[in-house]
């Protein structure tokens, strides 16, 4: 039996991760962790993570990232692995995750679909074959996502940067001197209705475009990738992990 912490355990996806633990036998919801205090759920919760009073074997964070200060506090002190599914963090806040996972396991992605991941692997691919291809990203999420780009966009984003470096992200463009430059991937973030997450690269060469497209149909593929990222950071020692070692 797997004993999961879930903090944002009231967000969007929270909930659905939540949820997803229920439903499993395997599975076991210590308590979740959300700001509100007024919550109508059938499993104890806190407003804060250092105020949690029980031990788990994991940690599910799909919060805020400025709650990153007390979801690491606990874990360090407690050394629970960690599952960070949240997105929106700075370079600080990044180096904070870094440091941790010096001492604890910490499993870091920006998206937890293992479809996405596959997308940035062929993405990365599609830059090293196509010179001179100008590229595209642009990203689509439902009007109450807070932070754009989407974590998930500028995690493409940075994996073609590791294929080529000289590339500068340009996000978004408007104004009568916004031409392309000739080294820079556009990123574009358009929110409406109840869009999932969508997620489409495009390599423009002379005379021909190459697509490569992703989209979500439900949350719950993100809330069952963070479950299989529990189960697989529970068997490893400190360190800092991502999609790319559970799938290699």
């Amino acid at each position: 039996m797997l004993k999961i912490i879930v903090n944002g355990c009231n967000g969007k996806m929270g909930s659905v991760l939540t949820k997803c633990i229920l439903s499993e036998d395997d599975l076991e919801l210590v308590c979740g962790v959300s700001p509100d205090d007024k919550i109508n759920v059938k499993y104890k919760t806190y407003q804060k993570m250092n105020y949690i009073n029980e031990n788990a074997d994991v940690i599910i964070d799909f919060s805020h990232h400025s709650t990153l200060d007390d979801v690491l506090s606990f874990a360090l002190k407690t050394k629970t692995p960690l599952v960070i599914a949240t997105t929106g963090y700075n370079q600080d806040e990044l180096n904070k995750i870094y440091d941790a996972s010096k001492k604890i396991p910490i499993f870091h992605s920006s998206n937890m679909s293992l479809g996405v991941n596959v997308l940035v692997k062929l993405v990365k691919e599609a830059a090293n074959m196509l010179d001179g291809f100008d590229i595209e990203i642009i990203e689509k999420h439902h009007n109450k996502k807070v932070d754009a780009p989407s974590g998930t966009a500028v995690m493409i984003a940075n994996s073609i940067k590791e294929i080529l470096p000289k590339i500068e992200n340009n996000y978004g463009r408007y104004g009568r001197e916004a031409k392309r430059t000739e080294n820079e991937v556009g990123i574009h973030a358009i929110r409406g209705g109840t869009i999932v997450g969508e997620h489409n690269v495009i390599f423009a060469g002379h005379d021909e475009v190459i697509e490569i497209k992703h989209s979500a149909q439900s949350k719950d593929i993100f809330a069952k990738g963070s479950i299989a990222a529990a189960k697989y950071l529970v068997n490893q020692i400190e360190g800092y992990y991502n999609m790319n070692n559970m799938l290699s």
